[in-house]
């Protein structure tokens, strides 16, 4: 399974992955915007926790998951507040959320299991709820150069698979910017409605 080696890296790589200096995604503001005040938001993948942090001083009911055990530590400790340890592919929640912020997170999710994650998202949400999801742009499957895994999905196919997928107000955008791994980076941050 690709995400052994991810999830290795996230374990042993915790502390320094979750303390290095990061700027706050820039869309995240707009994502807040578009859901009422303390808002039911679900963060998948929360990685050292700093976006969970800023909903969270914004008064929005954030629930943070991490799939690495490590992270979540780390996160707890910036938060203040338990991280539930899970995989995308154990969502079950049914109609709990406003939102849904996977910032950065869902690029890990094998190709063949994405349509199930984003079933999952979208059962998740409540009616009229909103998805942020972002990935790295490519056309193949691979691994970066510290083993971890990335679906690299493509602006069509990923509009393919949530229009399918029943999402509405679908929005994709492209950008370059950059990540962990110091690499130029082509981003395509997507935004649906239940």
């Amino acid at each position: 399974m690709p995400l052994d080696r991810t999830s290795a890296f996230y374990e042993e790589n915790a502390e320094t992955y979750a303390k290095r200096v990061r700027s706050l995604p820039k869309q995240l503001d707009g994502f807040l915007a578009g859901l009422a005040p303390g808002a039911a938001i679900l963060e998948l993948g929360c990685g050292g926790g700093q976006d969970s942090a800023y909903m969270l001083a914004y008064g929005f009911d954030v629930t943070p998951t991490d799939g690495s055990t490590e992270l979540a530590r780390q996160a707890e400790a910036l938060i203040g507040r338990p991280v539930r340890v899970m995989l995308f592919q154990e969502l079950d929640a049914d109609s709990a959320f406003d939102g849904v912020w996977a910032h950065a997170s869902l690029l890990h999710v094998p190709r063949s299991e994405l349509p199930d994650v984003f079933a999952r998202i979208r059962r998740a949400l409540r009616t009229g709820g909103i998805i942020h999801a972002t990935f790295k742009a490519g056309e193949a499957e691979g691994h970066d150069g510290f083993g971890r895994y990335y679906n690299y999905p493509s602006a069509d196919g990923l509009l393919a698979l949530l229009t399918k997928g029943g999402w509405r107000d679908i929005t994709i955008e492209e950008n370059d910017g950059g990540g962990y791994d110091g690499e130029p980076t082509r981003w395509i941050t997507v935004m649906a409605h239940r």
